[in-house]
């Protein structure tokens, strides 16, 4: 009788409760776990091209010596558009250079979602999940690019030209909602507009960046609706007091 009871709540609670998301949960462990494949081992050849191994040098030469530790984002950087990705051994490579322990790389690349620690393939399209694009559905827009990629969320296509990955928060709410195709911002994005940008991308064209609505940048749809008049004149409703 009583397992009955509590069966009883359980069900109540759960008609009273309200889903605020639809969106799919994804679990991985591969933030923080390294298994070496023959893709991804220590032995993986990984050399810095002449051109950025002197960029590095000289971005080394920005720090007091003993701190060359700082210019560790900027190394993993230039390894990832380099080759495409970061192998791990691009990341012992790296912690030779700045003369640093590998464990500081391996913190650094594992806690930075930014940077791939596998091939995303050819074009990474990103599509932004965080509250405002999720309100502006950003998961039918989600799923129109794995539509028209032909690759689910967290792999990459048979052909190895896209890799598709959710994200948080782009730093264009104001535009939700929002997809990066590598270092490239689509914004006010649509159904019809991700068909376009990923058949443009297929084609080997470079589709047009930025808002897909026709906005410049980020001010409001329906036009300017602040700062319509001239500015005030000094001493706008200032106290006579203080004028003298």
């Amino acid at each position: 009788m009583l397992m009955l009871y509590k069966l009883r709540s359980a069900l109540n609670l759960r008609c009273l409760l309200r889903n605020v998301s639809t969106s799919k949960q994804l679990r991985s462990e591969e933030l923080v776990v390294h298994r070496d494949s023959p893709e991804n081992n220590p032995k993986t050849p990984f050399e810095f091209s002449e051109a950025n191994l002197n960029r590095l040098c000289a971005m080394i030469q920005n720090y007091p010596e003993g701190a060359q530790r700082s210019a560790l984002g900027a190394a993993l950087d230039l390894v990832q558009r380099q080759i495409g990705w970061i192998p791990i051994s691009a990341m012992h490579k790296v912690a030779e250079i700045l003369s640093i322990p590998r464990m500081r790389v391996y913190e650094f690349a594992t806690f930075y979602t930014m940077c791939k620690r596998r091939d995303r393939g050819k074009f990474n399209v990103k599509v932004c999940v965080t509250t405002p694009c999720m309100i502006r559905g950003s998961d039918v827009i989600l799923q129109a690019v794995e539509v028209a990629t032909k690759c689910k969320t967290g792999e990459m296509s048979k052909d190895g030209v896209f890799g598709v990955d959710t994200v948080q928060c782009q730093g264009a709410c104001a535009n939700a909602p929002v997809m990066v195709v590598n270092d490239d911002y689509y914004e006010d994005l649509t159904l019809e507009n991700v068909y376009d940008i990923i058949n443009m991308l297929k084609a080997g064209c470079i589709p047009p960046q930025g808002p897909q609505s026709g906005r410049f940048c980020a001010e409001p749809c329906c036009g300017q609706a602040t700062l319509l008049e001239p500015p005030p004149m000094p001493g706008f409703k200032l106290q006579p007091a203080l004028l003298k």
